[in-house]
């Protein structure tokens, strides 16, 4: 057995949650925050049987999206003077983490 752990963008974690229910797969939603950027994400947490992994992956890449985005930065050019300017970034996708599970009991 594994546990697979999805860091996934709020914009797309209800299709990522609806998703994984079609095909079978309870998960556990939690909220989480970017260091990056400071945005919001949401963390699945999945437990799934080792020939199943595959499976879990391809649906969760199939709903989250890599896209563009503006966000302000602040570049200093001299002394206590600072200006903000947009820079484009991705944000989106996910990041998965498989780990194995040693014990699995549901009481």
């Amino acid at each position: 057995m594994k546990l697979v752990y999805a860091i996934v963008n709020n914009d797309d974690s209800h299709a990522v949650s609806t998703a994984l229910t079609e095909s079978g797969f309870s998960a556990t939603k939690l909220a989480s925050t970017g260091g990056f950027l400071k945005a919001g994400n949401t963390t699945f947490i999945i437990g799934v049987d080792d020939d199943k992994i595959n499976q879990v992956i391809d649906v969760i890449k199939e709903h989250s999206h890599k896209r563009k985005q503006m966000v302000p930065s602040a570049a200093s050019y001299s002394e206590g003077n600072y200006t903000s300017f947009p820079v484009e970034v991705f944000v989106g996708g996910a990041t998965i983490f498989v780990t194995d599970v040693e014990r699995f009991e549901k009481v």
